[in-house]
């Protein structure tokens, strides 16, 4: 970082229409904090930008599900979102919105210029129109059967079933959502940037940065290899920035065009000297993103600059993988998730717990998992019997034995007290060498070692007895001990930033300073310390228990939801139908097929006689749920034979939503034999 003179540190544009969950967190905007955060204590020039991506068709389709307009679900989500990072501790220097008149003027002069210089290629192409709605259709508002599962309802960019990539012209009888009727195709103009023009710089670009993650740089390169092509950078859409061409009413810019240039449109709202953040030579930008984002970052942004001129490329793209939960992947549509406005109002002054969670079990190199459970140890065993413990015990010491006043240091070491200064000695460079190489998992564990050693410093020495012996030397030991706390004070201000500032004010350090740590007089003897109280409490099962049955029920509340009928078959006629008997019979005998989970003998009187027919039924119901009971069953199926056995027919059963089955039986009264018709 020497040959900079400035960062400019970037958070990805959210999304206005919802609100933030741990899954943001984790990936982009807490690993972002931390490292300003970290830039600050060692007072470097850096401004940290990020703000609300207010355009695009997520936005269009909330406002339309909300009954709203596309500026009254951003005004909300903007205010929401901005308020929840500050609670949380998100430092910002700025937080914008692409909704701005600032943005929308740099945007266009962006486009202007690109286009002025013939830097777009201006193609006609064929795509959805609604003709009731009057509008061309995004591919979102555009459904149908997908091609590969033939499931109904496929939208025209993916199939949320099967999870395969569409585009709306691969739809089986695609409709628009807008107003269900069938979509017709219309020639369009709009501007396209030609990728693969600048694919042989975009490749040095990438080649000159091999210390980029792995995830990072793997997933650019595999762009590379299959080959740019041209992308368009406008749509046919009424909300976004317009089109500053004359006569293309109705055209905006592509959410994806104008999004990063917020960016660079909210730095000029935060200070008059911006440029040099983003154009000089000598400024380090760096853009923290979620691994969904790196394709734009990486490759489509820096093609854009390239083509502008006048702005510099990233110099770091720290991506993070994903945060799952509970063993699921977060997703806001089935509402898994843990939502932070929830989590303020639910665990309140917790910020730094969940800080702490999310951090410890970050996703920088692979998706990783939060659990509630994995919350509360972290929470009970690290942050409460470690960080905690050390801090309170170190106080209570100095409040019972020396009047709340720092004690002299040591004159002479003894050979017989633990020398903590030499073990500390290479921590504040493992900490700093972690959080420069964005190992944010790893600076927090070097972190709390701090925290770790204290406790064993304090365990070896025993200071509680040693002042009853010889309380100068006792003294000493505490004067270590406070230092380490004002260690903590500073090494933890990234991290943990609430309760980093509870243990400078009990300890009056004014100052953020990153050489404080190893500073072994960084609190002076007879400074007067306040006892800031026990910094974390224990998490009680309950607790704990209270969220994951949330979960639980939103679980349940969503399989319900997602259930859908199946498809009608293809129609049959009257004559195929009667060809099936299908009647009335009881079970009585069952038994468990061996080798098989999902099988059972069941033995029916068909008031004929009795047939053997084998059931996929075992892992609902249990032998004696099934003896005695009337079904309904299929009686001239070909015989078939499964694992050594013929069966006779088939049960008939119903699924419910819940995935549960069910007998089709008579109410009362029927003889076994009796025909359905």
């Amino acid at each position: 970082m020497s040959e900079f003179k400035r960062t400019t540190v970037t958070a990805a544009l959210i999304y206005a229409n919802g609100p933030i969950h741990i899954g943001h967190l984790a990936g982009c905007y807490l690993p972002a904090d931390i490292y300003v955060r970290f830039l600050r204590l060692q007072n470097k020039d850096v401004i940290f930008v990020s703000g609300t991506d207010e355009h695009g068709v997520p936005i269009t389709i909330k406002a339309q599900k909300e009954g709203k307009t596309p500026q009254e679900v951003v005004d909300y989500y903007y205010k929401e979102i901005k308020q929840s990072f500050e609670y949380f501790g998100i430092s910002f220097d700025i937080y914008g919105r692409t909704s701005d008149p600032v943005h929308h003027k740099i945007s266009q002069d962006f486009f202007l210029k690109l286009y002025q210089e013939g830097k777009f290629i201006e193609e006609v192409t064929e795509q959805y129109y609604d003709e009731e709605a009057g509008q061309f259709l995004a591919d979102r508002y555009i459904v149908g059967e997908c091609p590969s599962c033939h499931q109904p309802g496929a939208y025209g960019d993916q199939c949320e079933k099967c999870g395969s990539t569409l585009s709306p012209n691969e739809l089986i009888n695609p409709k628009s959502t807008l107003s269900g009727s069938a979509p017709s195709l219309r020639p369009t103009k709009n501007w396209f940037l030609p990728l693969d023009q600048w694919q042989p710089e975009l490749e040095k670009y990438v080649a000159s940065h091999p210390e980029w993650k792995p995830n990072v740089s793997g997933q650019v390169k595999s762009w590379l290899n299959d080959g740019l092509k041209p992308r368009a950078m406008t749509r046919d859409l009424s909300w976004g920035v317009p089109v500053p061409i004359e006569g293309n009413e109705g055209k905006v810019l592509y959410v994806w065009f104008d999004a990063p240039i917020g960016y660079i449109s909210m730095t000029s709202q935060l200070r008059p000297d911006w440029e040099k953040y983003w154009k000089d030579k000598d400024s380090r930008i760096v853009h923290f993103i979620g691994k969904d984002n790196i394709v734009f970052h990486c490759l489509i942004f820096p093609a854009m600059c390239m083509a502008h001129g006048e702005y510099q490329l990233a110099d770091q793209v720290p991506a993070n993988e994903f945060m799952n939960l509970e063993g699921d992947k977060i997703s806001t549509s089935r509402n898994w998730a843990v939502w932070l406005h929830e989590y303020l109002k639910e665990f309140p002054g917790k910020q730094d717990v969940l800080r702490y969670a999310l951090t410890a079990s970050s996703p920088e190199t692979k998706d990783a998992d939060f659990t509630w459970a994995d919350f509360q140890t972290k929470n009970n065993s690290e942050l409460v019997a470690i960080l905690g413990n050390f801090v309170n015990r170190v106080f209570v010491l100095l409040d019972k034995n020396f009047e709340s006043k720092v004690p002299a240091s040591f004159g002479e070491f003894s050979e017989t007290v633990l020398d903590i200064r030499q073990l500390m000695s290479d921590l504040p460079s493992k900490i700093s060498n972690s959080l420069e190489s964005y190992k944010f998992r790893d600076g927090l564990v070097y972190a709390m070692e701090i925290a770790r050693m204290g406790n064993k410093y304090l365990a070896e020495t025993e200071p509680w007895k040693l002042v009853k012996e010889d309380k100068e030397l006792a003294g000493g030991v505490l004067n270590n001990s406070i230092q380490l706390v004002a260690f903590l004070s500073m090494a933890l201000e990234p991290f943990l930033p609430f309760t980093a500032r509870k243990l400078r004010d009990a300890l009056g350090l004014k100052d953020l300073k990153w050489e404080i740590i190893g500073n072994w007089d960084a609190i002076p003897t007879g400074t007067v310390v306040k006892n800031p109280g026990l910094l974390f409490e224990k998490l009680e099962d309950d607790v704990i228990q209270k969220q994951v049955d949330k979960l639980n029920q939103t679980k349940q509340q969503m399989l319900l939801l997602s259930k859908q009928p199946n498809p009608i078959k293809e129609t049959i006629d009257f004559e195929s139908f009667s060809k099936m008997d299908i009647r009335i019979g009881q079970v009585i005998a069952a038994e468990k097929m061996e080798k098989s989970k999902k099988l059972l003998k069941l033995t029916v009187d068909d008031g004929i006689r009795q047939r053997t027919i084998l059931s996929g039924i075992a892992e609902h119901f249990q032998v004696e749920e099934v003896i005695g009971r009337k079904v309904t069953f299929l009686a001239n199926l070909a015989p078939r034979k499964m694992m050594g056995l013929e069966s006779e027919g088939m049960i008939l059963m119903a699924e419910g939503q819940d995935g549960k089955l069910s007998f089709i039986q008579p109410d009362s009264g029927i003889w076994n034999g009796a025909s359905v018709s």
